[in-house]
């Protein structure tokens, strides 16, 4: 255990000393301050405290999408780019089994896209206080991590299956063009029974808050979970698979 940390560590150390590292964060933090500005200016009464304002944006009909996205670029090359650098070579020469290597990459990945959605509601509720108040309404709690909840838990989808990308194809580009097309796909809703089973319309799980409707009928809060699990299970399988039996040469 104390080698994987060691290994989950210096993959965080890489990816910190990376320029763009602190971009996401940067643009997360500018948007929401501004967009905060902006509603307390010309939205009237529309938001009534920092619980409401940081629901609404780290909900996937609101700023969680696109902070998706910015995860799944910078997470999408971690394999890849080793690759690219031909860097992959000194990671495996280390003593260290394959799986070990690429589980610690994933954990990064993680790692990061957490940090992304903790950065954002910190931010997001330190601007809504600023401009909205902190008068807290029943169930204020619960909206807003039921929204921050299902919007991470939507870009983990997405970043797995990114993840998966970059070691099937070893091109940061692939892995980033396929994960944000994947994204876009996931706001189109196509009222055909089998397409319950796809994975788009079952990743935002903010649909059945507040008892709402799903998008295709028959599905549940557990059905997408099952859902998801297997999809889970089977990019992280092709991604572990792939990378224990390719040549690294």
């Amino acid at each position: 255990m104390l080698s994987f940390n060691r290994l989950v560590i210096n993959e965080w150390l890489k990816m910190s000393k990376k320029r763009s590292f602190f971009i996401p964060y940067a643009i997360i933090a500018v948007a929401l301050a501004g967009l905060a500005w902006a509603f307390k200016r010309w939205g009237g009464d529309m938001i009534g405290s920092a619980f409401e304002y940081t629901a609404m944006m780290a909900s996937t009909s609101g700023f969680g999408q696109f902070a998706a996205m910015l995860a799944v670029i910078f997470t999408a090359g971690l394999v890849a780019s080793e690759h690219n650098l031909g860097t992959i070579k000194f990671l495996l020469i280390r003593g260290q089994s394959r799986g070990k290597v690429l589980a610690s990459k994933y954990a990064a990945a993680l790692l990061f896209t957490l940090s992304l959605f903790v950065w954002l509601i910190a931010v997001g509720f330190a601007s809504g206080a600023a401009f909205f108040g902190m008068e807290a309404s029943a169930g204020a709690w619960r909206d807003l991590w039921i929204a921050g909840g299902s919007a991470l838990v939507y870009s983990i989808v997405y970043v797995t299956l990114g993840f998966m990308m970059g070691v099937l194809t070893r091109s940061t580009g692939a892995a980033m063009g396929v994960s944000m097309a994947a994204v876009v796909l996931g706001s189109l809703t196509i009222p055909k029974s089998f397409y319950k089973y796809v994975l788009f319309p079952n990743a935002d799980l903010s649909v059945y808050s507040h008892g709402g409707q799903p998008p295709i009928e028959g599905m549940t809060l557990p059905f997408s979970i099952a859902v998801l699990a297997v999809y889970m299970v089977l990019f992280l399988g092709a991604s572990f698979v792939t990378f224990k039996r390719r040549d690294i040469a």
